[in-house]
C-alpha cells in the first residue's frame, strides 16, 4: 500500500507541475496574442509584416519552452516511479511485475486530489480467425481443449473448418476505497465465452465478482489452488492443458509479511463423478449416480516474491462423493479424500523475458485442472471364488479418487518494445481405474508458440500455431492442429480523463 500511495503521490505533483506550464504557456500565448503592437494600437491598423515576424518567433519560443517543460516532466515523472521502486523494494513490499501483452492491465486509476477512492471501467474487443485442419467438438472449436479432440474419425464430421470468434471480448468494473484504514477493494468482471448449457454459444460468462477488505475477501475470483501469473501469453482462450486454472467462489483470508504471503480458504466443491462401466453390473444404477458435495474445499498457498520473480506452492483438501437418486437412504453412497500439490514459479531470465514452470499431483483434482479428467471414478474388485463348482467370483465394487499429474513450461520472449513470442507445452495425465470405460480421458497435450505485435498498450496483434492430442483409456489417440490470428482493442475510463 506504501508503493500506491507513493505512486499516487508522484502522479498528483506530476499533474500540478504540467498544470502549472501548460497554463502559464497558454496564458501567454493569449497575452501577446490580444495585447496590440503601439503602432497599430494607436493607428487601428493590421500589424506590419515586422509586427507579424515578432509575433511568430514569440509563438515558437513559447513552444520550445512548453516542450522543454514537458520533457522536465517526464524526467521528474521517471525520477518519481524509480525512487517508489526502490524504496517498496527496500522496505520489502513486494513489487507486481509489468503485466504481459495479452493481459494488458488497464492504467492505473486516476484520483483527484485528496481523495482515497476511484472507479474504473474497462475491457477489451477481441475477434479470433481460426483455421482449424482437423476437427473438435463443434461447441468448444474457438479454443483448443485436447479432452474435446475425438478419438474416432468423422465423429464430427470433415476436418478442416474456418471459425470466427468474438468471444474472448470482456468488460468489467472495479472500484477501491479507503474504509476503517483499510483498502475496500470490489470487482466484477464477464467475458462471452459460454460454457456448460451455453457452451458454443456468444454469451456473458462470469470470470470476477468479489470484494476484498484488508486481508478477508470474499466472491468468485482465481483459486487459492492456482497461480494465474504462470499464465503464458496465448492467445488461446483456453490455454495450457497441465495447469491448475479455476475461478471459484470462496471466502480467503491472507497473511502478508514483506515479500513473503501465506492465505487459507474456504472454496465451493464441484465433484466430476465418471459411473464408468457400472450399467453393465445394473443398468438402472449409473443413470442415478449423482455427486455428493457436503464439505467445502478446504484451499491454501504459501508465495513468496524478488526480484528474480516469484514462487509458489499450494495444496488443497476435499471430499469427492456420490450418492444414488431414488433409492432407499440414497443407497450406495461414498466418498473419497482428494487431495493435491501445485508447485509454480515465473522466473526472470533477462530482460523482460518470463520462465513458466509448474507441476501439480494429486488425487481428485481434475475438476480444478484446466482441461480433462474425472475426479471419481469406479474401482471392481474381483474376490477369488469359493471352492465349488460353478461359483461366479464374488465383485466389489467401490470408488476411488482419480490420480492427476500436470506438467507445463513455457517462455515468453520479447523481441524489442513491440514485438513477442510465447511458446511451450504442456500435458494432463490420469491413472485411470479398474472400471473405467475404453473411451475416458488419459492424456492431453498441448504446445503453441506465437509472433504478438503491441504497437501501443492498447492494441495487440498476434498469429498462433496449435497442436493438440488426446488418449483414451484404451490407447486410441486424436489430433488438433490449427492457426489461430486475433485482433484486440483495450479500453480503459482512465484513458478519456483530462
Amino acid at each position: 500500500m506504501g508503493l500506491d500511495r507513493t505512486r499516487t503521490s508522484g502522479r498528483m505533483l506530476r499533474a500540478s507541475l504540467l498544470t502549472s506550464a501548460v497554463l502559464g504557456s497558454l496564458g501567454a500565448v493569449g497575452l501577446a496574442a490580444f495585447a496590440p503592437s503601439p503602432a497599430h494600437a494607436q493607428a487601428g491598423a493590421p500589424p506590419d509584416a515586422e509586427t507579424l515576424r515578432q509575433m511568430r518567433q514569440e509563438l515558437e519560443a513559447l513552444k520550445a519552452a512548453e516542450a522543454e517543460a514537458k520533457a522536465a516532466e517526464r524526467a521528474r515523472a521517471q525520477r518519481i516511479d524509480a525512487l517508489a521502486l526502490q524504496l517498496a523494494r527496500a522496505s520489502g513490499e513486494a513489487v507486481v511485475a509489468a503485466p504481459p501483452p495479452t493481459e494488458i492491465a488497464p492504467p492505473p486509476v486516476r484520483q483527484a486530489a485528496g481523495a482515497s477512492r476511484n472507479f474504473e471501467i474497462y475491457g477489451f474487443v477481441q475477434t479470433d480467425y481460426i483455421q482449424d485442419f482437423d476437427r473438435v467438438d463443434p461447441n468448444w472449436e474457438a479454443a483448443l481443449r485436447p479432452s474435446k479432440i475425438p478419438t474416432t474419425d468423422n465423429q464430427f464430421g470433415d476436418d478442416g473448418q474456418s471459425i470466427f470468434s468474438v468471444r474472448q471480448s470482456r468488460f468489467g468494473v472495479q472500484a477501491r476505497q479507503e474504509i476503517g484504514g483499510k483498502d475496500l477493494f470490489v470487482k466484477f468482471e464477464f467475458d462471452m465465452f459460454g460454457t456448460g448449457d451455453d457452451a458454443g454459444q456468444t454469451t456473458i460468462r462470469l470470470r470476477h465478482a468479489y470484494g476484498s477488505w484488508g486481508p478477508i475477501l470474499i466472491g468468485q475470483t482465481n483459486s487459492l489452488f492456482m497461480d494465474g501469473d504462470t499464465f503464458p501469453n496465448t492467445i488461446d482462450y483456453w490455454g495450457p492443458v497441465g495447469m491448475v486454472f479455476l475461478r471459484n467462489p470462496q471466502a480467503r483470508y491472507t497473511f502478508t509479511s514483506g515479500a513473503h504471503k501465506f492465505a487459507i480458504a474456504i472454496e465451493k466443491p464441484g465433484n466430476d463423478i465418471d459411473t464408468g462401466n457400472i450399467r453393465e453390473l445394473d443398468p438402472n444404477l449409473g443413470a442415478n449416480i449423482r455427486g455428493n458435495e457436503k464439505l467445502p474445499d478446504l484451499t491454501a498457498q504459501y508465495r513468496y516474491e524478488g526480484g528474480w520473480g516469484h514462487v509458489q506452492l499450494a495444496g488443497i483438501l476435499r471430499k469427492v462423493g456420490y450418492e444414488t437418486v431414488g433409492t432407499p437412504d440414497n443407497e450406495p453412497k461414498d466418498s473419497k479424500m482428494g487431495w493435491g500439490v501445485n508447485l509454480s514459479s515465473n522466473i526472470k531470465t533477462w530482460d523482460k523475458d518470463v520462465l513458466h514452470l509448474s507441476v501439480v499431483y494429486g488425487e481428485g483434482i481434475a475438476s480444478y485442472m484446466n482441461d480433462g479428467g474425472t475426479d471419481l471414478g469406479p474401482r471392481v474388485r474381483f474376490v477369488s471364488a469359493p471352492p465349488i463348482v460353478g461359483a461366479p467370483p464374488t465383485v466389489t465394487l467401490g470408488p476411488e479418487a482419480v490420480p492427476s499429474l500436470g506438467l507445463m513450461v513455457y517462455y515468453d520472449h520479447y523481441w524489442n518494445t513491440e514485438w513477442s513470442s510465447s511458446f511451450g507445452w504442456s500435458m494432463h495425465k490420469q491413472d485411470n481405474t479398474s472400471f473405467q470405460q475404453v473411451n475416458a480421458y488419459h492424456d492431453g497435450q498441448y504446445a503453441s508458440a506465437n509472433v504478438l505485435f503491441t504497437p501501443d498498450k492498447r492494441i495487440l496483434l498476434g498469429a498462433e500455431a496449435l497442436w493438440g492430442q488426446r488418449e483414451d483409456n484404451n490407447g486410441n489417440k486424436g489430433e488438433d492442429v490449427r492457426v489461430q490470428f486475433s485482433f484486440k482493442y483495450s479500453f480503459s475510463s482512465n484513458d478519456f480523463l483530462d
